[in-house]
Order: C-alpha cells, then structure tokens, then sequence
C-alpha cells in the first residue's frame, strides 16, 4: 500500500484510500489516518473509553470529521457483510 494517498475524492480511490495509509517503516506498521501520523487504533480506543468523537477531534486536530465516519463506515461494512462461505474460498 502507498505511503500516502490523496486526500479528495478522485477517480478509482476507494473509501479506505480516503480515510488511511499505511507502510510497514512508518508508525510501526500502523494504519494511520490520511496525511497524518495518527493511528486508527486511537479513535476505536477514544470511542471504547466513552470519548467522544469531538474529543478525539480536539485530541487529534489533523484528523477530520469525514475521516473518521469514514473508518467508522469501513468497520461497520465490513461487520455487517454477508458471512463468506467456505466453498466461495476454496
């Protein structure tokens, strides 16, 4: 995956491209919000301690508002996708 992705919508990107990046010598690994060093862990961790998503947003001034409904678009798709069947696999 590429060190940095573009931060507008544009032809063939998709969501995930939008929202992070990711490169195995930076941040440890870590998927990381676009143009940022932020980890996306951060957000689920706020979000699991009963932050709120304005907090996180004061606590990381770099990630928006769009970014992070769109990794929370992200996990909820891919939660609610329909179970893969093991033949499909194979």
């Amino acid at each position: 995956m590429p060190t940095t992705t573009p931060t507008a919508a544009g032809e063939g990107f998709s969501l995930r491209d939008l929202v992070m990046w990711q490169d195995p010598e930076r941040v440890s690994g870590a998927p990381c919000f676009t143009n940022t060093r932020v980890p996306i862990k951060n957000l689920f961790d706020y979000i699991e301690g009963g932050d709120t998503i304005g907090e996180f947003m004061e606590d990381f001034p770099g990630v928006t508002r769009e970014q992070i409904l769109g990794a929370l678009r992200i996990g909820k798709e891919h939660l609610l996708a329909p179970p893969v069947r093991r033949e499909d696999t194979l």
